[in-house]
């Protein structure tokens, strides 16, 4: 039998061992991010999105281990990093004092196309570990992407927005009203998606406070 290898180093991995040796996990690198403490996602969405607070698990560096991890999660099929990562992350929100009362976990939704493409939507298993975690439901039709966009990869804060507004949909606000929800997302870079996601949240229901976790998020994200 072949031995898993490494998504950090392709070092044969250990029993015990998933995805990840046990040295290339511990290089991982943690963005420290809490949902008591103010920090720098949560100051992205200042002035630009109604969310109560806002955090992230990794830093995600070009060419780092994190872009690699999250590279094959969307476009390799490797979906078990994201279950992976989740369950890790998880355990670390289930004991953070700064978020409470989370009752509803919802995925930043794919276009039906593209997620047919790929097979599924790699935020789901993140979010269904989290949800899980947390003691709270998990869905992904109440908030919906209606049209398809192209790459924001390589787009500034501006260009990203113009090209997700209006792209989000939610279908039944009223399964959202009075909800406390976390709205989890694989990479902040401007965070111009999730702006557009809590618009289309925020302008169809009138009571919820939202919450916003991401796997990772660039060390140096945009302020203005």
């Amino acid at each position: 039998m072949v031995p898993e290898l490494c998504f950090g180093c392709n070092a044969p991995l250990y029993r015990g061992e998933q995805l990840l040796c046990a040295f290339c996990r511990n290089e991982l690198p943690l963005a420290e991010f809490d949902f008591e403490r103010e920090n720098a996602v949560d100051r992205l969405f200042y002035g630009r999105a109604r969310v109560a607070k806002a955090a992230a698990f990794l830093l995600y560096r070009e060419g780092g281990m994190v872009q690699r991890l999250i590279h094959a999660l969307k476009y390799r099929g490797q979906e078990r990093i994201g279950a992976s990562l989740g369950r890790w992350y998880a355990c670390c929100l289930r004991k953070d004092p700064g978020l409470k009362g989370i009752d509803l976990v919802l995925p930043v939704p794919l276009h039906p196309s593209r997620k047919r493409r790929r097979g599924y939507n790699q935020c789901s298993r993140f979010g269904r570990e989290v949800a899980l975690s947390l003691g709270a439901a998990f869905s992904e039709d109440l908030l919906t992407r209606v049209r398809s966009t192209s790459t924001q990869t390589r787009r500034n804060r501006w260009l990203r927005w113009q090209g997700t507004s209006g792209v989000f949909r939610v279908p039944h606000p009223g399964r959202l009203e009075g909800r406390s929800i976390l709205l989890v997302d694989d990479v902040i870079t401007t965070g111009a998606t999730l702006e557009a996601c809590c618009q289309a949240l925020n302008e169809s229901v009138g009571d919820l406070r939202i919450h916003i976790a991401a796997l990772a998020c660039v060390p140096r994200l945009p302020t203005s």
